[in-house]
């Protein structure tokens, strides 16, 4: 199951990049203003996985327990929610384009640009939403494969549309960062009318008309008890990542710059760990539905022990190529010294890291996203901060990144502790 999910996330990520390469040919002004709007995209894509996990966790353990109809409810309700919640934020959102980027810091150079990119973001991107939480429903019939595919066309159409449509080629205008906005709404458009209709003729999913206002609102209640923690953990890494660049910022350019290329590698590297993540959610919500406990509780500690024995086998392969891979980043040699210094050390700990994102998820998965929201915050706030704080007030750069590894070291102790002796049959699921 995990498989398909590394491939299409290896995919997003790939044309993302590509995505970012031809806005950046338009110029520096194009690629800061594109910057500008990450931190707005990312609130929205936060809520869409929030929503997602809410719907994959209640939907598996409604099929799980054999209720097809209840699960075909629950899905067109958590669609229906996700649909009027992401219209009035984008509504909101294009007409508070100037003041809000203003805020962030934006140049009235950069307004002009924001303002042409994000108006068509805002008025279509509920194209993303939808197939996002729509493809948490197939996930959670066991098919990630389908899901996968999706992803990986989406990616495609839009790497494919990006330089006909920004820089005019054969029959097509030339837009310019408009035409960026364009190949991400027609990438999302195909994403939504593929996603609703397995939904709909294959899953069996989508069901009309909507029934009473109670059950469409206890649905709602359901979907939120676990969305609405699920949207807040997955703000708390930004936010943290935001303080801790404060923190790198006040020991010199070289480390920010080893610090951000570091970012790009560890995403890469720990691929594996969050699809494998995707899929234990909806696969333990199926098994705690049909009354599966111990099948639950060995599918997670199975995981575990796979995260710590895979992650160790990359730490291995980083330790030996990390000169070689900092060389590939930057030929500064301080960034470069950095750089090898952090993938030769951090990297120890993505084991038990993974460890804790596989926890998050199985909380998740039971529909108690609110425990995996306290434990997040206690790993960012309660010891990655604090340590790296500690570590750069001792040892500079050096001892913020020993920090960073106790801090993963810890929480993956913590993450291993509570699912051996806490998870699941100790924690009391809702039962609507």
């Amino acid at each position: 199951m995990a498989g398909p999910m590394a491939l299409g996330i290896v995919a997003i990520q790939a044309f993302n990049l590509i995505d970012l390469f031809f806005i950046g040919l338009l110029g520096t002004d194009a690629l800061a203003a594109i910057s500008f709007t990450f931190a707005v995209t990312f609130v929205m894509i936060s809520l869409a996985m929030g929503l997602g996990a809410g719907l994959s966790a209640s939907l598996g353990q409604a099929l799980g327990a054999g209720n097809q109809q209840k699960a075909a409810l629950f899905t067109s309700h958590s669609l229906l929610l996700a649909l009027l919640v992401v219209c009035t934020l984008s509504v909101l959102g294009a007409f508070t384009i100037d003041p809000l980027f203003r805020l962030l810091g934006a140049s009235d150079a950069l307004l002009v640009l924001l303002h042409d990119y994000m108006l068509i973001w805002y008025l279509t991107v509920p194209l993303l939403v939808l197939p996002m939480v729509g493809n948490s429903a197939i996930r959670a019939t066991g098919d990630t494969r389908t899901p996968s595919l999706v992803m990986i066309v989406a990616g495609l159409v839009n790497g494919l549309l990006d330089p006909l449509l920004i820089f005019g080629l054969g029959p097509f205008p030339e837009l310019g960062i408009q035409g960026a906005a364009i190949a991400s709404a027609c990438s999302w458009l195909m994403a939504t009318c593929v996603s609703l209709w397995l939904l709909w003729r294959r899953e069996q999913l989508l069901q009309w008309p909507l029934v009473q206002l109670d059950v469409l609102f206890a649905h709602w209640r359901t979907l939120l008890h676990v969305a609405i923690p699920a949207t807040f953990t997955s703000l708390l890494n930004p936010l943290s990542t935001a303080l801790l660049m404060m923190m790198l910022a006040g020991l010199g350019t070289e480390v920010v710059a080893a610090y951000g290329a570091a970012s790009r590698i560890e995403a890469l590297m720990l691929i594996v760990m969050m699809a494998l993540s995707s899929v234990l959610a909806p696969f333990i919500s199926q098994n705690t539905g049909a009354g599966l406990h111990l099948r639950s509780r060995q599918a997670l500690l199975q995981s575990m022990r796979f995260a710590i024995g895979f992650q160790l086998l990359v730490f291995a392969l980083l330790w030996l190529l990390a000169p070689w891979v900092a060389e590939r980043f930057t030929d500064n040699a301080q960034v470069s010294q950095h750089l090898t210094f952090y993938l030769r050390l951090v990297p120890l700990g993505y084991g038990l890291q993974g460890c804790f994102m596989l926890l998050a998820s199985a909380l998740n998965g039971l529909r108690v996203s609110s425990i995996s929201f306290l434990l997040n915050g206690i790993r960012l706030f309660g010891l990655l901060l604090p340590l790296a704080w500690l570590g750069s007030f001792w040892q500079g750069e050096l001892g913020l990144f020993s920090g960073m590894l106790v801090a993963n070291l810890l929480a993956g102790i913590m993450a291993i502790t509570f699912a051996c002796w806490r998870f699941p049959w100790k924690i009391k699921t809702p039962n609507n």
